[in-house]
């Protein structure tokens, strides 16, 4: 009966010490280090921070090169042994990437770009003798729809439709449409119609080849021209869906005036653009990450960071303070507080990691916070650009989101951070 009594007394007393443990400030740090980690190569600044409240002895072992695609140097792998008194108590499995940096930029663009063909933006009636009609919405052509083929020839301006349709009309026959709808291709036909009293004959469709807008770059790396810039897909202002780009350029601009936001009603950023000799690169391609393409010219200077910067990965960016650059008046960038609200360090690509709050006194009373135009601005942090401004909210336009780097510099071909994806957590 005692020895029951005292192996009771015995099992309690360890089970009130493993609690306690399980509750200590230490224990509970020390299965807080991760298992895995992404760095770059010569930054042992995350390694470091993650067991900083420990006396443990590091040691690295197992490194091995991993080539990419095209046989380089894609980093290595190493696994960091910590231990206690001689004794392993937990690895670290560690993926090294090859340094990146880029040039920071703050700069206010003109965006200019041209669809994919012509792109569908409406239904409208024409009048005809038998009432009201659209050949194109009887046809099933719907908004959102990419015309890229008339009569089997390539179509890229609205130009060129009104002589294949008028020459169809007069002939009395069908149009035959090649078209692009959710990637896939479909083929229509209608026939033309005209106006009573006109002598055009129409398809009874909006369309629209071009469209225009303000933003910011993000980022450039001299030695191959490529940038990145508003952080966010460019859609349709009527169709609400993602241009696909068939080209497109980027214009130096300049800013005229603010307009400033407030609850309900996000502001915007005014600004103009002309001329073709103030054209800065080439767009090529409109991501859910922003546009991306090849600088014709790489001596842009935001005058507060104009030569290259390391990038942070997901996993590196900190809640706390951090500065912006953007333009708020002509072409001059400047530098802004702002605070990391949340990150949330991501294993898939994502466009809001983190939410942002502006806490510069200048830039809340200029513009309410964060306007229509400042997308793109870089977020920079200890010395590093770890992202871009990318939304406002419409009810606090103090706050919004912004994506993680890594991201944009995928989507711009500078490096394939599918290491990141795999191990980050």
């Amino acid at each position: 009966m005692k020895g029951e009594v005292v192996r009771k007394t015995i099992g309690v007393i360890l089970l009130t010490v493993v609690v306690g443990l399980g509750f200590s400030v230490g224990v509970r740090e020390w299965i807080s280090i991760p298992t895995s980690m992404v760095v770059f190569e010569g930054d042992d600044g995350p390694i470091l921070d993650a067991v900083e409240s420990f006396e443990v002895v590091t040691a690295a072992t197992m490194t091995e090169t991993k080539p990419n695609s095209d046989g380089m140097d894609a980093g290595s792998d190493k696994q960091i042994s910590l231990e206690v008194a001689g004794f392993p108590v937990k690895t670290i499995d560690v993926s090294v990437l090859p340094k990146i940096e880029v040039v920071p930029g703050g700069q206010s663009i003109g965006v200019k770009l041209n669809t994919e063909g012509v792109l569908i933006v409406g239904h409208h009636l024409i009048k005809t003798g038998q009432g009201e009609q659209s050949p194109g919405e009887e046809a099933g052509i719907e908004v959102g729809d990419m015309i890229t083929k008339i009569d089997d020839q390539p179509i890229q301006r609205m130009s060129e439709v009104g002589e294949y349709v008028q020459a169809a009309g007069e002939a009395g026959r069908h149009v035959k449409l090649e078209i692009k709808r959710d990637k896939q291709t479909i083929h229509k036909e209608l026939k033309p119609l005209k106006a009573d009293g006109e002598h055009f004959y129409r398809m009874g469709l909006y369309i629209r080849d071009s469209a225009a807008g303000v933003g910011t770059l993000t980022f450039y790396e001299p030695e191959s021209k490529k940038y990145g810039a508003l952080g966010h897909v460019i859609s349709d202002v009527d169709t609400h869906q993602p241009i696909v780009v068939h080209d497109g350029h980027i214009i130096r601009s300049s800013v005229t005036s603010i307009e400033k936001g407030s609850n309900g009603d996000p502001g915007e950023k005014l600004a103009s653009f002309t001329g073709q000799r103030d054209i800065l690169g080439d767009i090529e391609k409109n991501s859910s990450f922003g546009i991306f393409g090849t600088l014709k010219k790489t001596n842009l200077k935001n005058h507060h960071h104009d030569e290259k910067m390391p990038v942070a990965l997901s996993t590196h960016v900190k809640e706390g303070p951090a500065k912006i650059l953007t333009v708020v008046n002509g072409e001059d960038v400047e530098e802004f507080d702002i605070e990391i609200v949340s990150s949330v360090p991501q294993k898939q690509p994502a466009t809001k990691g983190m939410v942002i709050k502006v806490t510069d006194p200048k830039l809340l009373e200029e513009t309410g916070g964060i306007v229509q135009g400042m997308s793109g601005s870089p977020i920079i942090q200890d010395g590093k650009i770890i992202g871009a401004v990318t939304h406002v909210f419409v009810n606090d336009p103090t706050s919004g989101y912004g994506c993680h780097i890594s991201w944009m510099l995928e989507e711009a071909g500078i490096t394939e951070l599918s290491t990141e994806k795999a191990k980050a957590s």
